[in-house]
């Protein structure tokens, strides 16, 4: 064979260009800038406009389930937009409703993202988030403890907040990094076991000094869900004995975190006043629950609601209660509208959980914090949580994806059945 023939025959390796890498990278640093919130526009705003770009030119496809979403969440905002019309020269309320469209737009895009190259890219989002919540836990940590005089940086009102400007946000954004290492130890994924230990009690840690009361409930119930969802649909005998095992080292771990944090007494002191059932601005008529009751009949005669952002400005407070705050904020159409998309999530959410399908370990994962959102929403405004809008496109994502999956089982088991024929 000549020189020439060798070459055509095995021609020397060259560059390789992967563009879905390069996809997958900077979606993994813009879920990762999700982490820093401090500032505004946050770097996860920035990060968008690079990520979301490189993921349209390589192209994706349209499911029918992504129809639905993106017609349920739309229109919702478009709602939201005619309940603007009264108070469009309110520079606040319009910005609101400007920031609406964007995580709109930011939640279409996950459910298009995840729903191709579903179970990769779900780990690159699951991965890229863990990181910005650890780091946004070290930085809590280093609040609180006020090394190198970073307590009025990372720590507000004796509570850790880390990259976030609220410690409430704070400690309801560290559930999913909570959740993706317990299963990764629950299911041997972990490469460091001890490194995966550790990071899972830094972030532990960070959650509990939040002092969120919202954010503790959120962190048991999504952890139940996930632990006993995935023991209920292992048959393997031996595995969920190690979900078991697993699930009990998890906790034995946040209990001795918390009692290692309980050992101090401003801690302990702080703890207790935070772990009472309400707290002095939840109670009276002005109150957190008091504002709510006296803005229910003022909501049934606007049809149109207050308007976006508006609701602060008769009861100078927040309504703390995203359920409210939809009504409100858009109108008897946008509450209702808002209902029907949570109820509708929670269906596929929990089949995504339950039914087997290759992505059912994502969901594991990324519904039962959801569901655990969607909880806290009656006592927290979650409508304007980058994570939470991230965590409701990816849901669909995955729907779209074990649809496509089922459909295709469907017709290979119909080409069989012909074949036998």
């Amino acid at each position: 064979m000549t020189d020439a023939s060798a070459t055509r025959t095995n021609p020397a390796p060259g560059l390789v260009f992967d563009y879905q890498k390069l996809v997958n990278a900077a979606v993994w640093l813009f879920v990762l800038s999700g982490a820093i919130s401090l500032v505004e526009p946050s770097p996860y705003d920035f990060a968008s406009m690079i990520a979301i770009p490189l993921w349209f030119l390589g192209g994706f496809t349209l499911h029918r389930s992504f129809l639905l979403f993106a017609f349920l969440i739309i229109s919702y905002t478009i709602l939201g937009f005619l309940a603007l019309i009264p108070c469009w020269s309110v520079a606040d309320s319009a910005m609101y409703q400007y920031q609406s469209a964007y995580l709109t737009f930011t939640a279409l895009f996950f459910a298009l993202f995840a729903a191709d190259r579903t179970v990769e890219r779900a780990e690159t989002i699951l991965s890229g988030f863990t990181a910005g919540t650890l780091i946004a836990a070290v930085c809590g940590l280093l609040g609180y403890f006020d090394v190198a005089g970073l307590g009025e940086t990372f720590s507000k009102w004796g509570r850790v907040s880390g990259t976030f400007k609220d410690p409430n946000v704070l400690g309801s954004y560290l559930i999913l990094g909570v959740l993706y290492l317990s299963q990764n130890l629950m299911f041997a994924r972990a490469r460091h076991v001890a490194t995966t230990v550790i990071m899972l009690a830094t972030i532990v840690a960070a959650d509990f000094l939040s002092f969120s009361r919202g954010s503790w409930g959120a962190t048991i119930v999504s952890m139940a869900l996930m632990a006993s969802s995935a023991f209920a649909t292992t048959r393997d005998a031996g595995l969920k004995r190690r979900i078991t095992v697993s699930a009990l080292v998890a906790i034995t771990i946040g209990v001795l975190v918390i009692l290692v944090l309980l050992s101090m007494e401003s801690t302990r002191a702080f703890f207790l006043q935070r772990a009472s059932v309400t707290q002095e601005y939840d109670e009276g008529s002005t109150g957190r629950f008091g504002n709510q009751l006296r803005s229910l009949p003022m909501l049934v005669e606007r049809f149109w609601g207050f308007g976006p952002l508006r609701f602060r400005t008769i009861f100078d407070l927040e309504p703390h209660n995203s359920y409210i705050g939809a009504f409100a904020n858009t109108g008897w159409l946008g509450g209702f509208l808002f209902v029907l998309i949570v109820g509708v999530t929670v269906f596929i959410g929990l089949r995504l959980m339950f039914r087997q399908s290759p992505f059912q370990r994502q969901a594991q994962v990324f519904f039962p914090v959801l569901l655990a959102f969607f909880f806290q929403a009656f006592q927290i405004d979650i409508d304007h949580w980058r994570h939470v809008l991230m965590l409701l496109g990816v849901v669909w994502g995955l729907e779209a994806a074990r649809q496509k999956w089922e459909a295709r089982q469907y017709r290979e088991a119909g080409a069989l059945r012909l074949a036998g024929d």
